[in-house]
């Protein structure tokens, strides 16, 4: 049996699905084969389940500190098994609303596992009966995505040691845990988890967490995070061979010249992820990689013609939102309508630890590099009376522009509801924008986004509440 499709894709992740609308809205006929729900690792196992445990760890944090806004509650306790009823609410009404997609779409979803038989051909092993269905395409998306990377003699195990997935599964939480990796997942968790009550050391190789974001953003997150009680240890260098099990885990990293040795319950690995190309059939292509992922070129398109790659299988920055505009581009190269190439520099990078993280375009290391004459910005949440209403006045926003020019080349945050302020400085970006365009935009009173305004205004020394 053997169906024919404009588009077979192969992967029904964020990057997928949103490509497999575009295809339909373009008017081509496209298939989704996806092994596990429709969705994947961001609705399912990843960007949706941890955003819902961290909203819970959240208002679990500020309710015990109720009493500062003159509310007096009962003592506060915490039921987990709630928290992971709400978390697969959430994912459960999303996971209904991407099916309603599909069907408003007429895009046909393959549940089983995708395979390439040559640049036309797709077989599908299917879940339920486990037939096989060959799918004849014009055109070929590789929409895998990604799984947590581990660290040889750090294997996962049911006990002791997990990733990032494991932990959403987690049916009751520990009283300590060490975390392998200060980057963005690492921060995350370790926000949620100090939120929920437990003791957390973090182990970071680089000399600062978030170490690709701008220096100052670093610093301030590292000593807000501390101010939390996580405990954070940089330049640490772990050791796997040291990692013993029984009463918890303990183990060692190398730091400031000694092996220093760190115990918890639990441990968690946190140090990037791995691009599931394996399994798919890329044997039987002539497609070629780049380290572990696969190589395309600015529409994703790879050295055979019509298969495209698109989302974490290709590497670059990986993010949910960098995958659906990936394969919208994708898609619209196969229709023929010269879609614009991304540029990395105007997409938005958020984390949802407390306080949030966001930035779009050049830290200021970054611009310096590129031979910008640079001059900043920066505004303090301590000066915005909507922050201090919130009781969440910690943080900054920075903004990096061009000496001369006053174009705006970055733009970094740290604070309250950052990752929802981080698009106006992002369009602003589109635009080309100034400092004097922003600070010409009225920013309501009283509001977060003040900061943005203020931000704007202090790159020449001009702002209103310094």
């Amino acid at each position: 049996m053997s169906k024919e499709y404009d588009v077979v894709i192969i992967g029904g992740g964020t990057g997928g699905y949103v490509a497999a609308i575009r295809a339909s809205q373009l008017g081509l006929k496209a298939a989704v084969i996806e092994k596990g729900k429709i969705g994947g690792t961001c609705l399912h196992a990843g960007c949706i389940p941890s955003k819902a445990l961290l909203r819970s760890a959240e208002v679990y944090a500020q309710t015990k500190k109720v009493d500062k806004y003159g509310v007096i509650a009962p003592e506060v306790s915490l039921d987990f098994s709630k928290v992971q009823a709400r978390k697969e609410e959430i994912t459960e009404q999303l996971f209904k609303g991407v099916q309603y997609l599909m069907k408003k779409g007429k895009i046909d979803v393959y549940e089983g596992k995708g395979s390439i038989l040559q640049s036309k051909d797709v077989v599908v092993e299917l879940n339920k009966d486990e037939a096989e269905i060959i799918l004849n395409a014009k055109n070929i998306l590789i929409a895998t995505g990604s799984r947590p990377r581990t660290l040889p003699g750090l294997e996962v195990d049911e006990s002791y040691v997990m990733t990032s997935d494991d932990a959403l599964k987690m049916e009751a939480l520990p009283n300590s845990i060490i975390i392998v990796g200060g980057g963005v997942i690492g921060i995350e968790w370790a926000s949620m988890l100090v939120d929920f009550g437990l003791q957390v050391t973090v182990l970071e190789y680089a000399d600062r967490i978030l170490p690709t974001e701008d220096q100052d953003v670093s610093k301030e997150i590292q000593r807000l995070m501390k101010k939390k009680g996580v405990k954070i240890v940089t330049g640490a260098k772990v050791l796997p061979e040291t990692l013993e099990k029984g009463d918890g885990v303990s183990i060692k990293a190398e730091h400031k010249g000694k092996e220093t040795s760190f115990s918890a319950d639990k441990l968690l690995v946190s140090v990037g992820r791995l691009p599931n190309t394996e399994g798919i059939g890329l044997e039987n292509t002539t497609i070629d990689f780049d380290r572990d992922f696969i190589k395309t070129n600015e529409f994703y398109q790879t050295n055979e013609p019509n298969i495209y790659a698109i989302g974490d299988v290709i590497g670059g920055l990986q993010l949910a939102h960098v995958a659906s505009h990936e394969g919208m581009i994708a898609i619209e190269h196969m229709a023929e309508e010269n879609p614009v190439p991304l540029d990395v520099t105007l997409v938005s990078k958020c984390v949802y630890s407390s306080p949030e993280v966001a930035s779009v375009g050049l830290t200021e290391e970054e611009a310096k590099g590129k031979g910008y004459q640079v001059k900043t910005g920066k505004f303090s949440f301590r000066a915005i009376g909507k922050a201090l209403v919130f009781g969440e006045s910690d943080g900054f926003v920075k903004l990096v522009v061009e000496e001369g020019s006053n174009k705006l080349l970055g733009a970094h945050m740290v604070g309250p509801h950052v990752t929802d302020m981080i698009t106006e400085v992002g369009l602003a970006r589109v635009l080309n924008a100034t400092t004097m365009d922003i600070a010409h935009t009225i920013h309501p009173h009283p509001t977060l986004a003040e900061a943005i305004g203020e931000a704007a205004l202090a790159v020449d020394g001009k702002a209103i509440h310094a």
